[in-house]
């Protein structure tokens, strides 16, 4: 399973498009193929600061992903909205398990 998790920190005055954009995101990324989960989060202090949160059940979905229309329209937006740092990893996770 791979995770992708990070910032995305635009400029504040945009974040009504940001938050349109990842809602149109996140339905689409949700009907593809191996996609566990996809969520964006407003930080509660800073109304510019995204964190996204992403699992894939392979580097082979994650890869096609990539390639939807959906996201190049995300990509767009991102374009467009002034985004001032972006810190996004993509993390390979061989076990999942509860906090104890």
């Amino acid at each position: 399973m791979l995770v992708v998790a990070g910032t995305i920190e635009v400029d504040p005055s945009r974040r009504s498009e940001l938050e349109a954009a990842f809602d149109r995101m996140r339905v689409a990324s949700l009907a593809e193929e191996g996609c566990l989960s996809y969520q964006a989060y407003v930080d509660r202090t800073d109304a510019g600061s995204f964190f996204v949160f992403e699992k894939w059940r392979s580097q082979d979905d994650l890869t096609a992903h990539f390639q939807t229309p959906h996201m190049a329209e995300f990509g767009g937006v991102l374009g467009g909205v002034g985004v001032l740092s972006m810190n996004v990893k993509k993390y390979d996770v061989s076990a999942e398990g509860e906090v104890p």
